[in-house]
């Protein structure tokens, strides 16, 4: 048995997401946010994507990129159980594993060749802006469905049911961004918050505090409450 393989990044991901504060824990969680995979040169031909037009969907092998020099441990706490309850790292989704190895299904909306490159352009990824891919396979549904599946520890998604508010002059910066990245960004903005980015011991405390995530070129601050999320401010970073 082979103790090291060496792999090689078939490709990039180009997303809106520039830090992990923020990512849903889980992939189709916020699916108007789209991104583009470029094909890294040795691999981006044609012919390596010939006949992926008839998918869906399709499965993403990538690399956990910003955790690759964090190391890993047999036991995490995971933010679906509180922060406060230990689980084998193989029974969570934790990023820090012994290989820092992610598998996630995205929607692939388009392929384009431009210029002999090749872009798949997706949407509903959970990935940080240039997380490097290892693999593109196509989602078979007959095959990857499994009806009775179940994990009694997550059994749906967690969504908080709370209105998404903006503070006074939040919608006209809204108009302009969104017009000027040609993007759904309040829709993003709400699916995103609406997973609640906090960390797990955030989120029993009553007070309210000032966050910040790292949307496309944008620093968007917002707070929380047991009675909606406000967005207090979206300040241009680039």
């Amino acid at each position: 048995m082979t103790a090291e393989l060496s792999l090689k990044a078939i490709a990039v991901i180009h997303s809106g997401f520039k830090e992990k504060f923020g990512i849903p824990r889980q992939p189709g969680l916020a699916k108007s946010m789209t991104a583009t995979i470029e094909l890294l040169p040795e691999f981006s031909s044609a012919e390596a994507v010939r006949g992926l037009e008839a998918c869906s969907h399709i499965w993403l092998v990538f690399v956990f990129s910003a955790c690759v020099d964090k190391g890993w441990s047999p036991s995490v706490r995971p933010p679906r159980l509180g922060g406060n309850q230990k689980l084998g790292v193989l029974a969570s989704r934790s990023p820090f594993r012994p290989n820092p190895i992610g598998l996630s299904p995205v929607k692939l909306e388009a392929i384009r060749i431009e210029n002999n490159a090749v872009y798949l352009d997706v949407s509903g990824a959970d990935l940080l802006d240039q997380t490097p891919i290892l693999d593109i396979k196509p989602y078979l549904p007959y095959s990857d469905i499994i009806e009775d599946a179940s994990f009694d520890l997550a059994t749906e998604a967690e969504i908080l049911d709370l209105e998404v508010t903006y503070a006074a002059g939040i919608h006209t910066l809204l108009k302009h961004h969104a017009e000027r990245l040609n993007l759904p960004l309040q829709h993003q903005i709400e699916e995103i918050l609406r997973c609640d980015p906090r960390p797990a011991y955030h989120k029993k405390k009553q007070a309210e505090r000032v966050y910040g995530i790292k949307l496309h070129d944008l620093d968007i601050r917002w707070t929380i409450s047991s009675e909606h999320i406000q967005v207090t401010e979206i300040i241009l970073t680039a």
